[in-house]
């Protein structure tokens, strides 16, 4: 396990936690020592639920060790099956007392509870979060669904004439990123469809929901991370098909009405709900200097990062320069995205290489998870969080899903939102010798990120921190962003010459001056190399 000030994802035990509090009558036991106990933090703190998630420790110490730790793992189990009563137990063991190899699944076995138990072998040293929720996930479905399913080779049953379709939401954990609003939006999208939602799994299941999943005609599959592999094993063991599109962005929320109805057998013609998103037209309507090529780079999950891309380029009209995920299982995925925007994707769990990437790219636009918030902060770039991990403030307590077409309204307001746009950009360049509304001064949403937190690397930095031109190379810390230091350095005539250009191109024309300079081995840049350059990229 790598340790590090920031991590993407913690330990797979911690996505079994995000399966156990998302139920409603399950309860958890966790083999951990004292240190491994803070469950309570990641739930009440961050996602505000009302109520402790259901999750019991053993909180062995260093003294315990000596003596027998699996008789203070089946004293917990039975103490929390008589207080909590659940209708199904979870047992397994956190990455530090995976080491003691107590078996926890054996001995809570031993204990003849009258619930069905489900042992979880989570690899700490191997896996991560996501595949943790995965995993236990898959692991709850068999054991509680599997006596209900049907002998194999055996047919299903059609559906009878005049039945509503059903089907069921899957993915959906605690502390996931409106998930919650994710799932009440595409309940009522299917429901407008006149199809029914069965059930909702992890997220507001009970153990008796979870053994009747096989009821419904197909299921949905939200989160591919955590829902993917539950959905294959009903696939293969009751013949439910599942969804493969993902309905974030209008395009998609489209596609996936279509693939619905044609799970459903409804229809194809069947007529779209009355609430169409309004981002379409509001994308269109935004003057194009200030939207339509915008560089963005994409890190998170790899569902909202594939979704993100797509919805960028083809709905909003940035141009993707880098994107990125911290799922390794799905890489090849990412991987294949970033083929149709013409990038390599970055697969990394390290958040240093992201800075080190957006340093590099210097967009105008990050899109990603808390940690990029904070990239995107030092290095003075808006920035919107689309995914996992996320902190408080990514808890809402308004609506405010991602999927769905209410879903596409959310994501223009959240991605424009960060962006100056037409006005503002006017208006600070009427006033740009304004000791308060100059070029230099930062936007209000970004703090006071301004270049006097950056090195000195010269004074055209210094007056060049706009959200929108800001070179992030020139924000980054010095290991961050070794690779953009590397240029040529301007003489004091041709910084105040690139001064007189308008700021909301002046980034782009200290790149390509910078560019030019470096492919002809030039060591300092002048007024005539900066004409140069212009003549150069401007035929």
């Amino acid at each position: 396990m790598q340790l590090t000030l920031w991590t993407y994802e913690g330990p797979p035990h911690v996505g079994a936690m995000r399966v156990a509090t998302a139920m409603e009558d399950v309860h958890y036991v966790l083999h951990a020592p004292q240190g491994d106990t803070y469950a309570d933090l990641l739930f009440t703190m961050i996602e505000r639920l009302p109520r402790r998630p259901p999750v019991t420790y053993t909180t062995f110490q260093a003294r315990d060790l000596g003596s027998d730790t699996a008789d203070l793992f089946k004293t917990a189990c039975s103490q929390a099956y008589e207080r909590f009563r659940p209708n199904a137990m979870l047992v397994g063991a956190s990455c530090t007392a995976e080491l003691i190899q107590d078996d926890p699944g054996g001995l809570a076995r031993a204990l003849n509870l009258p619930v069905p138990i489900v042992p979880l072998e989570l690899p700490s040293y191997q896996r991560k979060e996501n595949w943790g929720a995965s995993e236990t996930f898959y692991q709850i479905v068999r054991t509680l669904a599997g006596p209900h399913a049907p002998a194999p080779g055996s047919k299903r049953a059609p559906r009878e004439a005049g039945v509503k379709p059903s089907c069921n939401l899957l993915g959906a954990t605690a502390l996931g990123f409106r998930h919650r609003d994710d799932v009440r939006e595409i309940t009522g999208l299917l429901n407008e469809l006149g199809i029914e939602v069965r059930t909702v799994a992890p997220l507001g299941a009970s153990a008796d929901d979870i053994a009747h999943l096989g009821d419904a005609d197909f299921n949905v599959v939200l989160y591919p991370e955590t829902g993917a592999q539950a959905a294959s094993w009903l696939q293969r063991f009751f013949g439910q098909p599942f969804t493969k599109t993902i309905p974030i962005g209008v395009g998609a929320t489209k596609a996936f009405i279509a693939e619905v109805l044609q799970l459903a057998g409804l229809p194809a013609d069947t007529p779209l709900p009355d609430s169409l998103s309004r981002s379409p037209w509001y994308s269109r309507s935004v003057d194009s200097t200030y939207l339509t090529g915008k560089r963005v780079f994409i890190f998170g999950d790899a569902t909202h990062v594939i979704a993100a891309a797509r919805v960028a380029h083809q709905e909003m009209g940035f141009t993707v320069v880098g994107l990125g995920t911290y799922s390794r299982e799905f890489a090849r995925d990412v991987r294949d995205a970033a083929k149709l925007y013409g990038v390599e994707a970055l697969i990394t769990d390290d958040y240093l290489e992201v800075e080190a990437k957006v340093a590099e790219l210097q967009p105008e636009l990050v899109l990603g998870t808390q940690m990029e918030r904070h990239i995107a902060k030092r290095l003075g770039v808006p920035c919107a969080v689309i995914s996992s991990p996320v902190h408080v403030q990514d808890f809402p307590a308004r609506y405010s899903p991602q999927m769905g077409f209410e879903g596409a309204n959310v994501i223009f307001d959240t991605w424009v939102h960060p962006l100056m746009m037409g006005l503002e950009e006017h208006l600070l360049t009427m006033f740009r010798g304004d000791f308060e509304f100059h070029d230099g001064a930062a936007a209000s949403h970004l703090g006071r990120a301004t270049a006097a937190s950056a090195p000195a690397r010269s004074e055209e930095v210094a007056a060049d921190t706009t959200p929108e031109t800001t070179p992030a190379a020139a924000l980054a810390p010095p290991a961050a962003s070794s690779a953009a230091i590397a240029v040529a350095q301007w003489a004091a005539d041709a910084q105040k010459e690139l001064q007189k250009i308008p700021f909301f191109v002046r980034g782009k024309a200290r790149r390509n001056t910078e560019r030019f300079a470096a492919e002809r081995g030039l060591a300092t840049i002048t007024v005539e190399t900066l004409y140069d350059a212009k003549a150069h990229f401007g035929r």
